[in-house]
């Protein structure tokens, strides 16, 4: 830990209070508190990406219980309009409020009205539902990487995120399928008949609505984020949260300066101090979303249009899925390695390519290698840049930019999902994917306007809190 240094004139300290709480923690040794940290925030986290990875399981369900392929489109984009008010809104207060405010309540109300939806009796019901919890959840993927990076030490900032991804974005993709297959065989039912496959998707959903429940009641543990309270005027708490953690109180008397109480608007800073980085956020947030959320959505229902059971498709949509902890596993060593910004630039360009090839696939065998290598060059490129955007934003707008980066790529995305129907109906399953392949090759040039490279770097030094 760096030591307080004086003035010899004045005989005051030279060190901001956000100054030593940023050395302290990206020094600071592992401990239990870390790892509690990490793990609930990726149990968070795991309830987020199931839910919306688990909808493309679901759909072939949705559809066959009486709701309808137009019926399923619109469920889908419900949740996604939500999703994205909450991460753009609820980053804001996120930064306004504080980490821990926000954590408190997102995923209280996030279960309340999935369990809710999943008793819905018709579309409309659900449709709102749906939204409301998408809403409710937005808050948790820039609170996600925005909290754990701001606990990590700078060492291993990029491996411990990459294990948040691998818990909570990772394991949880074949987990969802095989969930979907679970229930499927457990009500005795390909989705032929209404009522078992109503049973499924409703299920499916209580399930993942209780498991919220579960990980909101643990999270009252955890305490505020120190870079956020040494930044928002409340030294004092930091420097007590730094000493749970085993680090020494400072020697000498700590100064302060605009940034240590900043009284800022996180939209203002976001949007004329960086508004490079936000915009490219957007983009790469854009084609990540558009491939793992849209595309994801309607891949069963594709191989199903293709001749494949129901079953069948689920299951090669399983084998595909188990592409991401591959990817997360790949990340752990990629990032603190060759850097967040070269494993996103040429994983973007690998996923594009290999779009085209999946394109292509004809056989159940090409399918599912092709689909397995596809998604593993697109959960790690768009993972790698979700890890970047987190770093990149200071303290005091960290969530923020992250979440309106985000906000507007899973908005993007409620529009992809109908767009890749209508799409494939009037032009072909080709055309699909020469699209979404131009989408990624965009992405891997917007990666370069992120920021710099954030790799073993203090997040001060990538971008310093202001006044």
């Amino acid at each position: 830990m760096a030591t307080v240094t004086a003035q010899a004139a004045a005989g005051a300290s030279t060190q901001t209070i956000e100054s030593f709480v940023n050395t302290a923690l990206d020094e600071a040794k592992i401990t239990p508190l870390h790892r509690r940290v990490i793990a609930l925030i990726a149990a968070g986290y795991f309830c987020d990406v199931i839910d919306y990875t688990v909808f493309g399981s679901l759909v072939p369900f949705i559809i066959k219980s009486g709701f309808g392929a137009a019926g399923a489109a619109l469920i889908g984009s419900a949740t996604i309009f939500g999703l994205a008010l909450g991460t753009a809104g609820q980053g804001e207060f996120s930064d306004r409020l504080g980490r821990r405010f926000v954590y408190q309540f997102n995923l209280l109300f996030f279960g309340i009205f999935t369990i809710l939806g999943a008793f819905a009796p018709n579309v409309l019901t659900l449709v709102i539902c749906r939204f409301i919890a998408g809403i409710s959840l937005g808050a948790e993927q820039p609170l996600a990487f925005a909290y754990a990076g701001e606990w990590t030490p700078k060492r291993i900032r990029g491996r411990a995120l990459a294990i948040v991804h691998f818990i909570g974005g990772a394991c949880v993709w074949p987990i969802g399928t095989g969930l979907v297959l679970g229930f499927g065989a457990l009500f005795a039912s390909s989705g032929t008949d209404p009522v078992a496959a109503a049973y499924v998707w409703r299920g499916v959903w209580i399930l993942i609505g209780v498991l919220a429940l579960i990980v909101w009641v643990f999270r009252f543990t955890l305490p505020e984020s120190p870079r956020y309270l040494a930044t928002h005027g409340r030294g004092k708490e930091a420097l007590e949260i730094l000493g749970r953690i085993g680090i020494a109180q400072p020697t000498q008397p700590l100064s302060s300066d605009a940034a240590s109480n900043t009284k800022s608007d996180p939209f203002a800073v976001v949007f004329s101090m960086f508004p490079r980085r936000v915009i490219a956020g957007m983009i790469c947030f854009t084609a990540f979303f558009g491939i793992a959320i849209g595309l994801g959505a309607w891949l069963p229902n594709i191989m199903n249009a293709k001749g494949f059971s129901i079953t069948k498709s689920l299951q090669y949509t399983l084998a595909m899925n188990f592409a991401v902890p591959c990817a997360s596993l790949f990340m752990m060593y990629s990032l603190d390695k060759f850097g967040r910004k070269s494993t996103a630039i040429w994983t973007f360009v690998g996923a594009g390519l290999m779009a085209i090839v999946f394109a292509n696939a004809a056989t159940a065998i090409e399918l599912i290698v092709a689909g397995f290598i596809m998604t593993f060059f697109v959960q790690v490129a768009g993972n790698a840049m979700q890890i970047f955007a987190s770093e990149v934003f200071p303290t005091n707008a960290r969530a923020s930019g992250f979440g309106w980066a985000s906000g507007v790529g899973r908005f993007a995305t409620a529009f992809i999902m109908p767009t890749i129907l209508w799409i494939q109906t009037g032009f072909g399953l080709m055309t699909v994917f020469a699209c979404l392949a131009a989408l990624l090759f965009i992405a891997a040039i917007a990666v370069t306007q992120l920021g710099p490279e954030a790799k073993q770097r203090s997040l001060d030094e990538i971008a310093p809190p202001t006044g």
